[in-house]
C-alpha cells in the first residue's frame, strides 16, 4: 500500500484530468514533467510545469478561435511527445473529447474513425501522414482544420496548417474549466469483431480511479522517472504512463522511438517502466543467444544467479524457506545481475507488464537477476487496469489481484467479470454492442476465462472468443479475417494464428482443383508436396491475402503461411458436426507447422 507521507493528487481532489494537470501545477510549477531529446543539441531538455501550463494557454487560444463547441470530437495522431500532453490539456480544458489515433494505422481506417467520431480537428505529426490520409478524406467528413505538428518545408492549403503558424507567440492563463468528473473525456477505438474499430467512451472520473486504485499497490515517488515508448493511444501508457505520473508528481521522458530505446533506457535511466510483454521477450531472446555464445563457466554462473535468485524472491514473498545458498548472492550478483540490470539502466526498481500474457520463463529470470517485474491486466473499455500485483505480494503466473474500488468475478462459463470505476460509459454510437458487453447490472464481460485463487490472485486460463493477443498486447479477432480470406475461391479453409507472438500468420487449406491451375501458373509442379513450401508461392499467397484484408484496421497483416492440401472434416477430427473449426484441435494437429511459422 502506498506510504502515508506520500502527496499524491487523489481522484476527489483533481475532479478531472485538466483538475489533474491544474492541481499539478499549483502544487509543483518548478518541477521537471517532461524530458524530450533534441536532435539538434544531441542532448535531453526538461520542461517543467510552468513551462506545460504557457503551452497548453497558446493551445487553448488557438482552438479557441476555432469556435469548437463542447463535447466536439478533436482528434491526434502524433507520436509520444509533449505536444501530445499540450494539446490533450488544452483540448479538455475546454469541453472537447479528445479521439486518439495510432501513429502506424492505415490511413483508411484513420479516415473511418474520424468519420464515426464526427470528429473537427486533426492534429498530425507530419506532412507526410496528411498526404497518405487525405485521398481517404470525403465531403462526409467534418474535418475543418489539420494541424501538423513538424517544421515541414511543403506547402498547405487550408484546412491544413503547420503548428508554428497556428499557434499564437503567448497567450495569457489556462482556461479554469470545470465540469462534471463522470462527463466523456475521450473516445478511443479498439479493434472490433465485425472488422471496424468500436469507440470506448471514457470518462474522466473513469481514467482517474484506475490511476488512483494504482497507485495505492505500489508506490511513485517525486524522483520517479517514467519512460515513456508504448504509444500514448494505448490506454495503458495514457492512464499509467501519464496522468498516473501527474497525480504522483513524478517525471516522464519520451522515448525517441523503438529503434532507439535501448540507447534511451541507457541514457536516460528510468526507475520505472511500463511495457508490453514483447520488451522483455525481446531482452530474454537477446540475453539467450548471447548466453549460446559464451563457456560453460559464464553459463553456470547465469544460471545459478537466476536460480538462486528465483528462490530468494519466493522467500521474501513467504512461500518458501531460507536456504543457504542466498549467501552466494551478492557475489553472484556482482559477477551476472548488475550487468544485465546495467543495460536497463541501472536505476530501474519497477516494471510493469501489460496487455498480454508475459510467457513465465521470461518472468522467471528477470525476477531472479532482481528485477522488481509485475504484471497486470486490464482493457480498454476498464480505463484498463483492473489488476496488478503487488511488489510484496507478487504471484507472477497471475495477473494480480482487483486494484482497490473494483470488483471481480467469475461469471457463465469461466467468465472473468469486473465492476467497477473505470468501466465504459458504453461504446460510442454502438448500443447493441454496449449492452452485450455490459448487464444490467454493471457487470462487464472481459471475454477472458479465469480463476481466482482465495488470495484473490487472478489467473487467466482462456477466453471465451476467439481473439488472438499478440505479444504487443494488440487484440485480433481473427474470425471475420478469416471468412474474408475463404471468400477467394483459392482458399478452402484458413485459421489466423499468432497467440503472444510478435506477428500474425495463417494456416491455409488450398482448393485443390485451384492448385493445379496455380501450380502451373507458377511453374511448379502440383504433385510433389514440397512444392506447397515453394517461396515464390508463399509471396504469391501472401500478396493475395493483403488484398483481400484491405478493409480490415492495421492489425490484420498476414507475414507468414502454412499450406495444405488435406482439408478439415469431421472425421479427422477437425471440424465440429456444425461445420466449425476445431480450433485447440487444429493447432494440436499442426502445432510443428505453427512452430515453424515462428522459427527466426
Amino acid at each position: 500500500m502506498a506510504r502515508a507521507d506520500i502527496d499524491y493528487i487523489s481522484a476527489e481532489q483533481a475532479g478531472t484530468l485538466y483538475g489533474l494537470f491544474l492541481e499539478r501545477l499549483t502544487r509543483s510549477p518548478e518541477a521537471v514533467a517532461y524530458k524530450s531529446y533534441c536532435a539538434e543539441s544531441k542532448n535531453w531538455i526538461d520542461t517543467t510545469w510552468h513551462d506545460v501550463a504557457r503551452e497548453v494557454a497558446r493551445w487553448q487560444q488557438a482552438l479557441a478561435a476555432e469556435k469548437l463547441e463542447p463535447g466536439d470530437r478533436v482528434a491526434l495522431n502524433l507520436r509520444n511527445c509533449k505536444e501530445w500532453v499540450f494539446f490533450d490539456q488544452a483540448a479538455m480544458g475546454l469541453g472537447l473529447i479528445v479521439v486518439p489515433l495510432y501513429p502506424d494505422d492505415r490511413p483508411d481506417n484513420v479516415a473511418y474513425i474520424l468519420q464515426d467520431a464526427d470528429v473537427k480537428c486533426l492534429f498530425l505529426q507530419n506532412h507526410k501522414q496528411w498526404k497518405r490520409l487525405q485521398p481517404s478524406i470525403t465531403e462526409e467528413h467534418s474535418l475543418h482544420r489539420v494541424i501538423i505538428n513538424n517544421d515541414d518545408d511543403e506547402t498547405v492549403d487550408e484546412p491544413v496548417v503547420y503548428a508554428r503558424d497556428f499557434l499564437p507567440d503567448s497567450a495569457g492563463d489556462v482556461i479554469d474549466w470545470d465540469t462534471d468528473p463522470h462527463q466523456m473525456a475521450s473516445i478511443i477505438y479498439t479493434s472490433g469483431t465485425t472488422g471496424r474499430p468500436k469507440g470506448v467512451m471514457l470518462s474522466h472520473h473513469n481514467m482517474l480511479s484506475v490511476a488512483a486504485g494504482s497507485l495505492q499497490y505500489f508506490d511513485i515517488l517525486a524522483d520517479d522517472l517514467f519512460l515513456s515508448f508504448l504509444p500514448l493511444s494505448h490506454t495503458l501508457e495514457r492512464t499509467a504512463g501519464y496522468y498516473l505520473p501527474i497525480m504522483a508528481g513524478a517525471t516522464v521522458a519520451y522515448s525517441r522511438g523503438i529503434p532507439q530505446l535501448a540507447d534511451d533506457i541507457q541514457l536516460v535511466k528510468p526507475t520505472i517502466l511500463i511495457a508490453v510483454p514483447r520488451i522483455f521477450e525481446r531482452i530474454y531472446t537477446r540475453l539467450q543467444t548471447q548466453l549460446a555464445e559464451k563457456g560453460v563457466l559464464s553459463r553456470m554462473l547465469f544460471k545459478a544467479n537466476t536460480n538462486i535468485g528465483w528462490s530468494r524472491f519466493l522467500y521474501e514473498q513467504g512461500r518458501r524457506g531460507w536456504r543457504p545458498g542466498f549467501v552466494l548472492l551478492p557475489v553472484l550478483n556482482k559477477l551476472v545481475a548488475s550487468k544485465v540490470l546495467t543495460r536497463l539502466g541501472g536505476r530501474m526498481r519497477l516494471a510493469v507488464s501489460g496487455g498480454a500474457a508475459l510467457p513465465e520463463q521470461a518472468s522467471k529470470l528477470f525476477i531472479g537477476l532482481g528485477l522488481n517485474l509485475l504484471q497486470g491486466y486490464g482493457l480498454t473499455e476498464t480505463s484498463p487496469v483492473v489488476s496488478v500485483n503487488e511488489p510484496a505480494n507478487n504471484v507472477p503466473a497471475s495477473v494480480g489481484r482487483a486494484i482497490p474500488g473494483v470488483a471481480v468475478k467469475i461469471g457463465d462459463n469461466e467468465e472473468l467479470m469486473v465492476r467497477g470505476p473505470g468501466n465504459m460509459l458504453g461504446y460510442w454510437n454502438n448500443h447493441k454492442a454496449t449492452a452485450q458487453t455490459i448487464n444490467a447490472e454493471g457487470w462487464l464481460h472481459t471475454g477472458d476465462q479465469a480463476r481466482i485463487s482465495d488470495s484473490g490472485h487472478i489467473f487467466i486460463t482462456g477466453r471465451i472468443k476467439d481473439i488472438l493477443v499478440l505479444s504487443n498486447g494488440e487484440k485480433v479477432p481473427p474470425a471475420d479475417m478469416e471468412n474474408a480470406i475463404q471468400s477467394d475461391a483459392l482458399f478452402e479453409q484458413a485459421m489466423i494464428v499468432g497467440e503472444g507472438e510478435s506477428y500474425l500468420s495463417a494456416l491455409l487449406v488450398l482448393n485443390s482443383d485451384k492448385w493445379f491451375s496455380l501450380a502451373k501458373q507458377l511453374k511448379l509442379n502440383p504433385m510433389e508436396s514440397h512444392s506447397l513450401e515453394d517461396k515464390s508461392l508463399h509471396q504469391f499467397v501472401i500478396q493475395r491475402l493483403r488484398q483481400l484484408l484491405h478493409d480490415f484496421p492495421a492489425y490484420a497483416k498476414i507475414r507468414r503461411v502454412s499450406l495444405k492440401l488435406e482439408p478439415w472434416t469431421i472425421d479427422n477430427g477437425l471440424m465440429t458436426p456444425t461445420m466449425k473449426i476445431k480450433r485447440a484441435k487444429v493447432l494440436e494437429h499442426y502445432q510443428e507447422d505453427i512452430a515453424r511459422l515462428y522459427q527466426q
